[in-house]
């Protein structure tokens, strides 16, 4: 019998937004999330790509000026021969795929092929990073319409397919794409064609991401500006009026914690909700995590304690992935949340409690601050003498709780990354959530470690693992007095605020 064909698959053209993650829409992060293969561009961000299952094949067809890793006709090609293999793909596109991205080519291209496909738009940077530099695309008081132009027309056009004298006009905003190449030269034209020289015009590159830079000049000045500060692509140019509003309405790049590179040492896979919140505050994540997280060397006893749980009076959470442990051997026994129903629950602080709210269990004992002593004493308060206490902790856990019977739920190991030292030098900010990632960035530098410190701000999560930091030479800068991640980045924010500011971003 001859073989069967694989079904046809489908392409989704995907627009990825202009940069910052979480511009993406709901309905692109589930088709990347459900992607067999993905081809992405050059302005894709890697958070927005890491939302593709480990599983998916992820293919870089970035094209830049002057370097091309794949000709537009090779992409095409590409595209279709992963669907007529049946796969899901998903064209992950910067900005619009609509919007100067040559979407509607590869569209035109599947349709000739007879494969299905799917749009699904993306933010543009075309408002998106006017938007984050204070400058509104429209404004009352400024114009009455705006226009979004190409700056990079067909090289294969015998002639330019604009008319630069309809836009010299002083009521009107011009967001022109993919312009630096030619921006002399579109100056020019509507210099020549009556727009007023004093015109405001602002060049935004890497709009939305924690690089951008914003240059104000007008149309006489911007192209020595854009010179002399080296601002090259990508980037877009705004002229109109619209421009002056920026000063009012400058938001995104205006925080203390705008532009600056925050190493981030905890282990890879829980630092979402951290890096989502760097990134709200204009900051930039540097992922380099020194410590991983794994079984501890008797897992048999920590299966055993889950076990006979009911034996116990309380059992007492330091960590959130101690919540995730517990609930694992759960898992693997056919249990569920019911499993502890005769037994009493504290938690280290509110995220340890959050983790189990997660998992049905609402945490009878949370001490006002999240350190193992204040825990210690709430649980002398709470619980009877002889009441039985099991601590689910680290292996490399401190044993603060008297009269509690320890078990190691998980061990912590070091992880020693080869470019650790080069991201640790391109760093502002070296923060730190544990006496163990403490170690590990110790163990990483070695005697480089306390040198390469110097210079960059150092915060630690509480005072346990500030005091981990200066025991290994470091100079402690902050230390948060919420011991949680938020916590910590609100104490950065603080810090690095001017004197007599009350500045929070939403």
């Amino acid at each position: 019998m001859p073989r069967s064909r694989p079904a046809q698959g489908k392409v989704s053209l995907v627009g990825a937004g202009p940069g910052d993650p979480g511009l993406l829409t709901l309905k692109a992060a589930r088709a990347l999330r459900n992607a067999d293969v993905l081809l992405h561009d050059y302005l894709a961000s890697e958070a927005t790509v890491a939302l593709a299952s480990e599983s998916c094949e992820k293919i870089y067809v970035g094209k830049t000026a002057g370097a091309h890793t794949l000709s537009q006709d090779e992409i095409n090609a590409l595209i279709v021969r992963k669907a007529r293999e049946g796969k899901r793909v998903v064209r992950l596109k910067g900005g619009d795929p609509f919007v100067f991205g040559r979407g509607a080519e590869e569209a035109q291209v599947l349709h000739e092929a007879g494969i299905a496909f799917e749009i699904i738009p993306g933010i543009s940077s075309a408002i998106a990073a006017p938007a984050y530099a204070g400058i509104p695309v429209t404004h009352r008081a400024h114009n009455v319409a705006f226009t979004v132009l190409t700056g990079h027309e067909d090289p294969t056009k015998p002639e330019s397919g604009i008319d630069w004298s309809r836009y010299a006009a002083p009521n009107q905003t011009l967001v022109l794409l993919m312009a630096m190449g030619n921006l002399a030269a579109i100056v020019k034209k509507l210099r020549d064609n009556g727009l007023s020289d004093d015109t405001r015009v602002a060049v935004i590159r890497e709009g939305t991401r924690p690089t951008q830079q914003t240059l104000v000049g007008t149309l006489a000045t911007i192209v020595d500006e854009v010179q002399r500060a080296q601002i090259g692509a990508p980037a877009i140019v705004v002229i109109g009026d619209v421009v002056q509003v920026r000063e009012e309405l400058r938001w995104f790049d205006t925080g203390p914690l705008f532009a600056k590179r925050v190493l981030i040492t905890r282990p890879a896979g829980s630092n979402a909700a951290f890096e989502s919140e760097l990134l709200e505050r204009g900051a930039q994540p540097v992922l380099a995590p020194v410590i991983a997280i794994g079984p501890p060397d008797d897992p048999v006893a920590a299966r055993q304690a889950v076990e006979f749980i009911s034996e116990y009076h309380w059992v007492v959470f330091t960590s959130q992935k101690g919540v995730q442990a517990f609930f694992a051997h759960l898992r693997e026994m056919g249990e569920d949340a019911r499993y502890l129903r005769h037994t009493r629950v504290a938690a280290i602080g509110p995220k340890t409690a959050e983790a189990l709210l997660a998992h049905g269990i609402h945490a009878n004992l949370v001490p006002d601050r999240y350190v193992s002593e204040k825990l210690a004493a709430a649980l002398d308060e709470h619980a009877r003498p002889s009441d039985r206490i099991l601590l689910f902790r680290a292996q490399e856990g401190r044993e603060v709780i008297e009269n509690a019977e320890s078990v190691a739920a998980y061990k912590t190991s070091i992880v020693l990354d080869p470019d650790f030292e080069e991201k640790v030098t391109s760093a502002d900010i070296l923060t730190f959530t544990s006496a163990s990632t403490v170690k590990g960035f110790v163990e990483n530098l070695g005697e480089d470690a306390v040198p390469l410190s110097r210079g960059k701000i150092v915060a630690c999560i509480g005072p346990i693992t500030a005091q981990a930091a200066s025991e290994a030479g470091l100079c402690v800068d902050v230390v948060a007095d919420d011991f949680t991640v938020g916590g910590l980045i609100d104490a950065l924010e603080g810090a690095l605020a001017p004197a007599g500011s009350s500045h929070r971003q939403a």
